[in-house]
């Protein structure tokens, strides 16, 4: 549920500090910040949110759906969402020379994996704009929107707008930037941030006498990302020159820049590593924040997760660290509490920088460690695993019975108001399970001291859940069970539908692609834990699409089947349902045109990039017609 003004307002101040925040909120604020941010609005600095909250949600809140997918569109978008002619995923993110020398390792690794010697692997870098994204076909700009759909917004160039050199329409991805120098000049009395004005282009309202300027002058532009100022190397060079490659890169452009991207130029490399999601895992984008402070430790608080492992929390001494008031940060397991000496009285070093902010880079003076012998949830007492301390009363910690129950809810990801407060007092009124919640009614609710309304809607969420269409692989991982996170419950029901899977045994699930021996031992004994509960829920008739198992697919005998094809321009039914239907018979979905492209399906205003790329790697370019008519031969 939305935060009130209030409280966002006291979370910019930092009136209430991000620790202070529950997970629900932290969430709520991050959507928040996201949705202003794109519309053009920002609450806080894009600084901050990189390395302040939005760190905070992957630390607290790794599979929250703002994390797993491209971020949504802000508000003042009131045109009706479309198909994008490609998708514009977003961007993966390093905030260390180490992390990206974890992705130069990603990418050698692959390229074993094709015979690709190491020193042929080559890189671009150029700079990461800071603007409004959107893709132009030549005949249409859209906003990115949630990277498969988004808004018609043809009209800023409608409007006079002008593509960065001069270089025509049609060049795909790009984003809508204003010059840094002009901004400062001629703007920053009248908005606040670049991303104001940006959005000022866009919007549908009337421009202003500034903004029009802005564009005669050509100070507002479209700039595709071809036409950025590139970098060029081997991942040779890329090590050894990183520092000033980033700073070479930085300079380049004469507009609001918030880091490099680098990406792998070697057409096999990137589809040998494609995508998840919501990233290429050929392309990151480097971010950079060097504060760092020396910090007392006060003292270590355990807490107990979903699964029953203890995290060391340290509660420090208030650190100002760019411009946040910093208390307490996690010390990750308690081995390493008990290896380098963090107790109290330790001094750290902390860091804004990396995927979990705050972070403690390292343990500068180390003191005599308290290591917890009991579950600080139940009272039971614990066990070392590995470096871990685990609280293995799973099925009557208060803490992992709450967890369990509120990451169902997360991962479902299709309703609102189960976060951790709810969840918490449902708890105190006896709900142990998820089971028990689909159960309840409005007067349930209200004996429970929830409010009339409250009851109404929470009701209504859990008809929503049951209702809204979602994949079957994801209503399994929303159990939790060990080893079986969403892109490994994919694959399990690949070969095996929902009802089949909890009869398979330990040789049968090891026998599966991509599943070891011991992942399928946890897997088993995970799947019978869960048992009663599944039976329970799936009483309440969850609207699953159906993952297509893989022998299914071995009745298909069109020429297609197999096959990796790319489809492009406005076909006669949505683009997306195409795709679905193409998948379910045993088509291979890719989104750009490389050499390891079989077919290219063209449907009306397709852009002439795919179609040169077709020509170049020799791949055949058929109409929505003729698919059509090889897909029932």
């Amino acid at each position: 549920m939305a935060l009130p003004s209030s409280i966002i307002n006291q979370i910019i101040q930092q009136e209430i500090l991000l620790d202070d925040l529950s997970d629900d909120d932290l969430a709520s604020f991050c959507q928040t910040a996201n949705l202003t941010y794109r519309s053009g609005e920002p609450i806080v600095s894009d600084q901050d949110y990189d390395f302040i909250y939005l760190p905070a949600l992957k630390q607290r809140l790794p599979h929250h759906p703002l994390l797993q997918s491209v971020e949504p569109e802000g508000k003042g978008f009131s045109e009706e969402k479309v198909l994008l002619p490609e998708v514009m995923l977003s961007t993966d993110k390093a905030y260390s020379w180490e992390e990206i020398n974890k992705w130069i390792g990603r990418l050698e690794k692959s390229a074993v994996e094709i015979d690709l010697e190491l020193s042929l692997i080559q890189i671009k870098a150029t700079p990461k704009l800071d603007g409004f994204a959107g893709f132009d076909d030549g005949t249409s700009l859209y906003t990115r929107g949630d990277g498969k759909k988004g808004s018609d917004i043809t009209r800023v160039f409608d409007r006079g707008l002008q593509v960065y050199n001069d270089s025509g329409r049609g060049q795909g991805a790009g984003e809508i930037v204003v010059k840094k120098s002009y901004f400062e000049m001629h703007l920053s009395q009248n908005y606040e941030y670049p991303r104001n004005f940006q959005a000022s282009l866009i919007k549908e309202k009337a421009l202003d006498v500034k903004a029009q300027q802005a564009i005669l002058d050509k100070a507002a532009l479209f700039v595709p990302f071809t036409q950025l100022p590139t970098w060029s190397g081997d991942i040779g060079e890329l090590s050894n020159q990183f520092e000033r490659i980033v700073k070479n890169v930085l300079s380049t452009v004469d507009f609001d820049v918030d880091g490099v991207v680098f990406e792998v130029t070697n057409d096999d490399l990137k589809v040998q590593m494609g995508a998840n999601r919501k990233f290429h895992r050929w392309q990151i984008a480097f971010k950079e924040n060097k504060d760092k402070a020396q910090v007392t430790v006060l003292s270590v608080t355990p807490q107990v997760g979903r699964t029953g492992k203890i995290t060391p929390v340290a509660e420090l001494e208030p650190t100002q660290l760019s411009g946040a008031k910093i208390m307490r940060v996690t010390g990750h397991h308690y081995g390493l509490v008990k290896e380098q000496g963090l107790g109290s009285g330790s001094v750290i070093e902390l860091t804004r920088s990396g995927l979990v902010i705050p972070k403690i880079n390292r343990v500068l003076k180390s003191a005599p460690v308290d290591i917890p012998e009991n579950c600080p949830s139940c009272g039971e007492k614990l066990q070392w695993e590995s470096d871990f301390l685990m609280c293995v009363n799973h099925t009557s910690c208060p803490a992992q019975v709450i967890g369990k129950m509120e990451y169902f809810f997360k991962i479902l990801a299709n309703n609102d108001g189960f976060g951790i407060a709810t969840i918490e007092k449902l708890y105190e009124h006896g709900i142990r399970k998820i089971s028990q919640i689909y159960s309840l009614n409005e007067s349930d609710l209200s004996v429970m001291g929830f409010g009339d309304k409250t009851s109404a809607n929470l009701v209504n969420q859990l008809k929503r859940s049951t209702n809204e269409q979602i994949e079957d692989w994801r209503f399994l991982a929303a159990f939790g069970v060990g080893r079986l996170g969403m892109g490994n419950c994919e694959n399990l029901l690949k070969s095996n539908s929902l009802d089949e899977i909890f009869e398979l045994d330990l040789e049968q699930i090891s026998n599966i692609d991509g599943f070891a021996e011991l992942t399928a031992q946890m897997i088993v004994n995970g799947l019978g834990m869960i048992r009663s509960e599944f039976d329970l829920l799936s009483q309440h008739h969850f609207n699953l699409e159906t993952t297509v198992l893989q022998k299914d697919l071995t009745v298909f005998s069109h020429i297609l089947f197999g096959k990796k094809v790319v489809f492009t321009g406005k076909m006669s039914v949505a683009r997306g349902e195409m795709q679905k239907q193409a998948k379910s018979i045993g088509i291979q979905i890719t989104s750009s045109v490389n050499s390891k492209t079989d077919y290219l399906v063209i449907g009306q205003n397709v852009g002439q990039k795919k179609i040169e790329d077709a020509k170049k790697f020799d791949v055949k370019v058929i109409t929505e017609q003729q698919y059509r008519i090889e897909i029932i031969k």
